[in-house]
């Protein structure tokens, strides 16, 4: 009879997530899981063929972890401004795993930036179009411009260089969560690019 396996699936990904929190996805290696393990690098390979494989499920793992923050977001009362915070919370608490998600380029274990903005932008529009009358087409524009906001902040956050504090970081995405809703609303044409912008900007500069 062979050898019961120690490990189970879940178990090397646990570990492998957990070298990607405290060192990040590069480190992610069999030598490191197995250490992470206390075990040889046998039973790694019993589950993956290739640590790109294994480090595909972290990667999955990392967009669990990072659902949960928005999720945490959406049960406030303000559900977009709690998803703001929460992003950028989860920037504060998860950093390795936020470059995981939002700073690597697209390979074939990780989708970048442009693949985290649609994951986000799908779990929050539903919501947006409810609490703030917005159609599709507007509610993900929005989505995407605040979401630019906060992408600037968390990257702040975790490369060490971020002089704000949260309660200034809370006060620009209002301003600017104030600000676009406004313009949508109030400038005909706006989201489809159909708009006459110099005669809207002579008009504001004049007030």
């Amino acid at each position: 009879m062979p050898p019961k396996v120690k490990f189970q699936k879940e178990d090397i990904v646990s570990a492998a997530l957990n070298v990607a929190r405290k060192k990040g996805i590069n480190a992610v290696t069999a030598r490191e899981v197995a250490a992470e393990l206390n075990v040889s690098t046998r039973p790694i390979f019993t589950w993956f063929d290739t640590i790109e494989q294994l480090k595909s499920e972290v990667h999955q793992q990392a967009k669990v972890c990072y659902k949960e923050y928005v999720e945490a977001g959406l049960a406030g009362p303000i559900p977009f401004l709690g998803v703001g915070q929460q992003y950028i919370r989860f920037a504060q608490n998860e950093p390795e795993l936020y470059k995981l998600l939002f700073l690597t380029k697209p390979s074939e274990a990780c989708g970048g930036a442009m693949e985290a903005l649609k994951f986000s932008q799908d779990l929050v529009r539903d919501s947006i179009m409810r609490i703030y009358n917005m159609d599709a087409a507007t509610a993900d524009r929005y989505f995407q411009n605040l979401w630019l906001v906060a992408f600037s902040f968390a990257t702040l956050i975790v490369t060490d260089d971020c002089p704000y504090t949260d309660k200034e970081m809370s006060s620009v995405f209002t301003e600017m969560s104030l600000a676009l809703c406004k313009a949508y609303k109030e400038v005909p044409g706006l989201i489809t690019g159909e708009f006459d912008r110099d005669k809207i900007f002579s008009e504001l500069v004049r007030k």
